[in-house]
């Protein structure tokens, strides 16, 4: 189920005041080399206040940092618990204990970054549509039909829940520009 949320400007990352929020949020999300980030994590058994709180945490550290979605181990938990939105002014989805019912045959490239690889954009063949059972903040089950962009975000974000990385999607080529451009961008940081 969507969160209703007041439609939002897209931020302007040039902004200082958004490049602040951004870097601040980004100091609080998990880097490439992290072991949560290769780690499985466990079904949520408690739809509470703190689950809830979780929630809205994680949906303000994603939107801050100016990603597309956000899973529980890129916070450093290990809960099968994903924010994430299509839009900058599109409403927060969130889903718990997601799993994968269906994928079409039929595949599409998608062009995708993660908030735990900085400076990295690759591109990556996965399903064009796929059917996800899940249970929103509450406990209530539902059900996403995604495609597109979408179902590229919530394929991404399910593979972080699984302890994968887009960079595990990619051709070894890719993945060793991926990993250089990766090592450049965390030296250019200083993290």
């Amino acid at each position: 189920m969507a969160r209703p949320t007041a439609r939002r400007p897209a931020p302007d990352p040039s902004d200082p005041t958004v490049a602040a929020r951004r870097a601040a949020a980004l100091a609080e999300v998990r880097m490439w080399g992290d072991p949560v980030l290769r780690t499985a994590a466990r079904p949520v058994e408690r739809f509470d206040a703190e689950l809830r709180s979780r929630v809205d945490r994680m949906a303000h550290l994603m939107d801050d940092a100016l990603g597309a979605g956000l899973a529980a181990n890129q916070v450093g938990e290990l809960s099968r618990l994903l924010v994430y939105r299509t839009a900058p002014e599109a409403p927060l989805r969130v889903l718990v204990n997601p799993e994968i019912e269906w994928t079409a045959d039929e595949e599409e490239q998608f062009s995708e970054g993660c908030l735990s690889l900085p400076g990295v954009w690759v591109e990556v063949a996965r399903p064009a549509r796929v059917r996800v059972s899940a249970r929103d903040e509450a406990g209530r089950p539902l059900t996403v039909n995604a495609e597109g962009r979408e179902a590229s975000i919530v394929q991404h974000e399910i593979d972080h829940l699984d302890g994968v990385l887009v960079l595990d999607r990619l051709d070894a080529d890719a993945r060793r520009a991926a990993v250089r451009r990766l090592r450049e961008a965390i030296e250019g940081t200083g993290r």
